[in-house]
Parts: C-alpha cells; structure tokens; sequence
C-alpha cells in the first residue's frame, strides 16, 4: 500500500515552484479500488505520476514506493503491430536479465495476466486490429503482468462507451478485492465511482484531497461544494426537470416500470405528486400496462400522447 506525510504535488519552473496539492496525508489500502475525482485541470495526472515515482514531490514523504507500482497513461500505444501477448508481456520486461528470455513462471504470469482480463481470444490479435475498450483491457492486463501491489490508472474509461466503461470499473473492483491490490482511478465517471469505489478522494478547492466513502461525500455535500451541479441532483441520481405544464399527476405502482414511468411524466413537464385529480396506475413487470380514466395503454408513448389532450 502507499500512504504519504504532509505531500505536496506540483511542478516548478526554473526556480519557482507551482503548487498543485499541499499537505496531503493519504492513504490507499490494500484491497481496495479508490477513485480520485475533482475538477478539470486539478491535478490529478500529477499526483498520479507523483505516487508512482515519476514526478518529485515538492515536499513531504511518500511511504511504499520501495514496493513497485504499476502505472497506467492515457498515452496512445505507436507500437501498434505488435500482438496483445507482446505488449502485456512488456509488464515483465522490468524482471528480465540482458538476454531478454521469459522463463516458463515469466510466460504464466503473462498468460494469467491475460486470462483476468478474459482477452485470452485476442492474444496473437495485432494491437490495431483492436477497440478502444480492448486496448484498455490489455493495458490492465500489461499492468496486472507487472505483478505489483498498487496499480494507478489515468483515465481508463475515457472515450469508451458505457458498456465499455462498466467492464473496466467492474473489472477493477474485482481485481483490487481476489487480488488484495491497492487500486487507484482517476476518473471523471461520477455515476460508475459512486456504485464502484470503496472508497473516493476528491480534490477540494483549497488544495487539498478530502477522502471517504461515496455516499458519506454525498450526503455531506462535498460533491455538491466541488463539482457545482447545474440541474444534477447527486442525492436522487436525477436530472432535474422543470414542471412546465403546471399539471399535477398522480401515479401509482412499484419497481421498475413506475421508476420509469415517473420519469417519463417528469421529463415531459408533469409534476408528480401524492394527490391530483389526473390519476395514472401502472401494472405488471414483464408486461408493464397503464391505466388512466379507465382505459389501458400498451405503452408510455401512447399515454403521453392521450395524457397532452387534457
């Protein structure tokens, strides 16, 4: 794991330093996969490449770089002749001796490597002939092969359909907890780190990172005070509509088909609310039907449609 002693991230200059983050006393866990948010430009490819040894810190200590950290850039990979075998074998090539000869243990971490992230159709797949949400997995799988405690990703999902997206969080999440790794995401995927993470640091405005669970940051309004959602209401998970039609609708019903339902009325310009005198009722889970004064619809469509005429 790596935790760090008053850190402060940043770049210089010549002689002047720019100060990004200060007094940073973190702390990432074994086991754990944590996303690491905050506005665009904060700094957070820099605090990134600051724990993996890449960028001297401008103060304070970084305790646990003595054990090798895999790191994972947004870098476009120019080799892209090479198969997937090849390049995720390039996670062992630190271990190698100047003959550059895997051993049979070498070649069965790359392989294992290439299992868990379930590419192992695609490892004599040349690197162009790939999607970008493949690539993404072999870079994991790169990583994975370097054997290390602590994996940091830039970005991961960046440019991936949601599919795509969901695969890599979820793939993370299970590697950081069968693999007891320390996982570090930063991400701008709000959504997929507050179902993912264990736990999330967030960049404040002052310079500094706030840590915790993602539901204890929003219920305490840290994401509200840092991110400034315009119509995003983070506590529901909803963007917020406006009730335009000045149009009371009562609905009742359960599960999925009345989450939906709701939204629909709501995004449409209904307000929703306990008691109105346009009463709607949605039956059925596998075959979901609607009934409003008495007549049934087959669909939201159709009863949007009648609904307007009121």
């Amino acid at each position: 794991m790596i935790s760090t002693q008053q850190l402060c991230v940043g770049f210089r200059t010549g002689s002047t330093a720019h100060t990004l983050f200060e007094g940073l006393d973190l702390h990432l866990p074994a086991g754990e996969l944590v996303c690491f948010m905050g506005s665009n430009g904060v700094g957070k490819s820099t605090l990134l490449k600051t724990l993996a040894g890449l960028l001297p810190p401008l103060a304070g200590k970084i305790i646990g770089l003595d054990k090798n950290v895999a790191l994972v850039l947004t870098d476009k990979i120019t080799a892209t002749n090479m198969t997937v075998y090849e390049l995720v074998s390039f996670g062992q090539y630190p271990y190698l001796d100047w003959r550059v000869d895997f051993s049979a243990s070498q070649q069965e971490i790359i392989e294992a490597a290439i299992r868990q992230v379930r590419l192992e159709s695609l490892q004599h797949r040349k690197i162009n002939e790939l999607s970008d949400g493949q690539l993404q997995l072999v870079m994991i799988a790169k990583a994975l092969a370097q054997q290390t405690p602590v994996i940091l990703l830039d970005e991961p999902t960046a440019h991936l359909d949601l599919n795509n997206r969901v695969e890599v969080m979820n793939l993370l999440r299970s590697l950081s907890r069968k693999m007891n790794k320390s996982i570090l995401v930063a991400t701008h995927e709000l959504d997929l780190a507050l179902q993912t993470a264990d736990r999330v640091w967030l960049a404040t405005g002052d310079k500094k990172i706030k840590t915790g669970i993602p539901e204890d940051l929003v219920l305490d309004g840290t994401f509200d005070e840092v991110f400034q959602f315009k119509g995003f209401d983070l506590k529901t998970g909803k963007v917020e509509h406006e009730a335009h039609r000045n149009i009371k609708v009562q609905l009742a019903g359960t599960g999925y088909p009345f989450l939906w339902t709701k939204n629909a009325l709501e995004r449409s310009g209904y307000d929703v609310a306990e008691e109105a005198v346009i009463q709607i009722t949605v039956y059925g889970e596998s075959k979901t039907q609607w009934k409003m004064a008495g007549s049934l619809y087959e669909s939201l469509s159709d009863l949007l449609a009648v609904l307007r005429l009121q």
